[in-house]
């Protein structure tokens, strides 16, 4: 596999813009595994362990060579870069950085660089969604730093004629947009505008007996939409609560070969082993034609390219070369909003964000490095992950994968790494059902989540709200409410003794 860099990111920078960069960092671990391994060793590499006695060899450096060995004990555990790039590989993630920080501005503007924000959006950066390139979180506290924007309600409809159908079918579109408020519900406009409504999150209980007696008690979120701008929603609408997830190791997994992803499909379960993963074809906009979707919680984009410019298009309403919609997600309902003025600038090649700005965000993206293990030596931790391979859970969460050549990025290229994810859509059960479909994703599927870095949650976040809405307070509850394909692991781990339970915990908390 050999992904290509662009060539906006490949040039060196203006020296204007290198001033006051940082200097590359130290050596690769010599543990790491690097160029050179062997195509026919690779399966062995990646295949699981049996033997939960010590350490596998490279497990304290789960994104590889590329892995941060910066400290994770502060809020910036999740915004180092690769740690084995080159000086200007190093300089350029800077300069993605800042533009991945920056707020945007309504049009016109005196900071022509900044301005075409909205006319409706849902944040003015990308890191008021990402928080500290971590994980957002539902709307139900004081948050001064970001007044809970990090999490927002998508939308659609069943297709209604025949050339929704015929999108549908040809992949062509994900999903039908409703046909008002667009693909997703934005609550904040520039001056002048309103935003499209409000979320309202309420939770009812939900207690659940483990083993020894233990009661948890689970909250279950209930969505409802008030304040409508533009009259009522389709009568078939279908929302699903969104949390910004993490941004770590996103350019490791887009550089894993489809082959090693694809050989865990088994739709049918023809293997008999109660777990039935499939891949999400998409249609990119880049190749215009069906790939591999990776990324979003239901997989429903093939590339970080494509995933950072339907952002910066539907969160934000900037125009970039992807999304040349200069009004983000307004609906030619939405009149006034289409004829609001826009930041479109010959300077950015008549958009609001250039085709170079978006390389270095997407580069950034890319290199936002994993975090190195702690205590994975530690006794608790190994008997903790002979748990989670004994009851089932490494069936989905994949523990090893290795990447193939990435072009323009040696540091991401051949490297054994640990997400713990299939990049595989499951059927997880109708309780974290959003019944909404996503491409091939149905309305019970979601792709498995990277575990790499979850334990660092509540450091670098604020906080430990997880799965895709935030419902659960932590790893146990996040495992309670696995279902479908996921039941039996969910049923087994629900079994164990209280000690067992905060072992298995403990080792998910040290990736």
């Amino acid at each position: 596999m050999s992904i290509a860099v662009p060539s906006s990111v490949r040039r060196p920078l203006p020296a204007a813009i290198l001033a006051g960069a940082i200097a590359l960092f130290a050596a690769a671990p010599a543990s790491a595994v690097g160029e050179g391994t062997a195509q026919s060793s690779i399966a062995d590499l990646i295949r699981p362990t049996t033997d939960f006695s010590k350490p596998e060899p490279g497990e304290a450096f789960p994104g590889g060579r590329a892995t941060s060995r910066k400290s994770v004990d502060n809020r910036n555990a999740f915004s180092h870069s690769s740690g084995n790039m080159s000086f200007e590989s190093e300089l350029n993630f800077k300069v993605g950085n800042a533009i991945f920080r920056k707020l945007w501005v309504s049009a016109p503007a005196s900071t022509k660089a900044s301005d075409g924000l909205g006319p409706l959006f849902n944040a003015r950066s990308c890191q008021r969604c990402h928080i500290k390139d971590g994980r957002g979180h539902p709307p139900e506290a004081n948050w001064p730093e970001d007044d809970a924007v990090s999490m927002f309600l998508r939308l659609s409809i069943p297709p209604q004629t025949q050339a929704d159908r015929e999108r549908r079918r040809t992949r062509r579109a994900k999903v039908i947009p409703e046909p008002t408020y667009g693909g997703q519900l934005q609550d904040l406009a520039i001056q002048g505008h309103a935003g499209e409504g409000r979320m309202h999150i309420t939770y009812e209980e939900v207690p659940v007996t483990l083993a020894g007696g233990e009661i948890v008690r689970l909250r279950k979120p209930v969505y409802r939409i008030t304040d409508l701008g533009h009259g009522p929603l389709h009568p078939e609408t279908m929302i699903s609560p969104r949390v910004a997830p993490q941004m770590i190791g996103l350019g490791l997994l887009e550089a894993v070969p489809e082959d090693q992803i694809l050989e865990r499909e088994d739709p049918d379960d023809k293997d008999g082993d109660g777990i039935s993963g499939r891949a999400n074809r998409v249609w990119s906009l880049e190749q215009d034609r069906v790939m591999l979707g990776r990324f979003g919680l239901k997989a429903g984009n093939p590339t970080i390219l494509q995933q950072s410019a339907e952002a910066f298009a539907g969160d934000i309403g900037i125009s970039n070369p992807l999304v040349r919609q200069a009004s983000g997600d307004c609906t030619a309902r939405q009149q006034r909003c289409l004829k609001a003025p826009n930041g479109d600038t010959e300077a950015h090649g008549g958009l609001e964000l250039s085709q170079e700005l978006l390389d270095l965000t997407v580069f950034y993206s890319q290199n936002l490095a994993v975090p190195r293990r702690r205590a994975h030596d530690d006794p608790v931790i190994l008997a903790g992950k002979a748990l989670f391979y004994g009851i089932g859970c490494a069936a989905c969460h994949r523990p090893k994968l290795y990447t193939g050549k990435v072009e323009g990025q040696p540091h991401l290229s051949n490297q054994l790494i640990w997400p713990y994810t299939d990049m595989l859509l499951h059927d997880m059960g109708e309780a974290l059902a959003d019944g909404r479909p996503e491409g091939d994703a149905e309305g019970r599927e979601w792709r498995t989540a990277p575990l790499w870095g979850v334990g660092l949650t509540e450091v670098v976040s604020g906080h430990r709200f997880l799965l895709h809405d935030g419902r659960a307070r932590g790893v146990k509850e996040a495992i309670l409410w696995h279902g479908g394909e996921a039941q039996t692991a969910r049923d087994a781990f629900a079994a164990l003794s209280k000690a067992e339970r905060d072992k298995l915990i403990a080792f998910v908390n040290s990736l």
